[in-house]
């Protein structure tokens, strides 16, 4: 089975909301607004390209990010992989060219088939809804996140308020760095 591991820039208040500038949110730029720069702490963004074998995404995220990951030479690992967009609307005519190898998933059931393949671990960027309704059917076995040191209020956040059952997790890798931000990663036991 492969490992479905979820990464996010979140906020201490859990906001995942518009990290990297998005304009329609209210606090676009949350991550590097205020909070100077510590690359170690984007280490992970680099380290997740060399272990991830497939990228899972929203639609929402898929939209986004397509025009502007194929041509970022810092991301050689995310062009090369294959590419899940989880949708229902989204069409094939609706997926770019220049970003190798894209598949859509039309379900969260298509999402646990795809964990049932043969593979290396899939990451799932961005893409806050998605995020929520994997982690609700219990598909998630890591976390991976960037707690930064800002408390936002409104945006979506990573994880949903649905009375589900609890998901015990397992602290495995911790780091703390000078400008604030915590790297954290759980495992969650299934």
């Amino acid at each position: 089975m492969r490992k479905l591991i979820t990464t996010a820039f979140i906020s201490l208040d859990g906001v995942v909301e518009g990290p990297g500038g998005e304009q329609e949110y209210r606090n676009a730029g949350w991550t590097f607004k205020d909070i100077p720069f510590e690359p170690a702490a984007y280490a992970m963004k680099g380290e997740e390209q060399e272990e991830a074998t497939a990228l899972l995404l929203g639609r929402v995220s898929y939209e986004a990010f397509a025009p502007v990951w194929p041509t970022m030479p810092e991301f050689p690992g995310y062009l090369a992989m294959p590419k899940y967009v989880v949708s229902t609307t989204l069409q094939e005519s609706d997926l770019v060219t220049n970003w190798n190898e894209i598949h859509i998933l039309r379900s969260l059931d298509d999402v646990a088939a795809l964990k049932e393949t043969e593979g290396g671990p899939i990451i799932v960027n961005g893409s806050a809804t998605l995020n929520r309704n994997l982690s609700d059917a219990g598909l998630i076995d890591q976390y991976n996140l960037l707690v930064f040191p800002v408390l936002l209020g409104a945006g979506k956040r990573l994880f949903s308020e649905a009375d589900r059952d609890k998901q015990q997790l397992t602290l495995t890798s911790s780091e703390t760095y000078p400008n604030g931000i915590q790297k954290l990663q759980y495992n969650v036991q299934h």
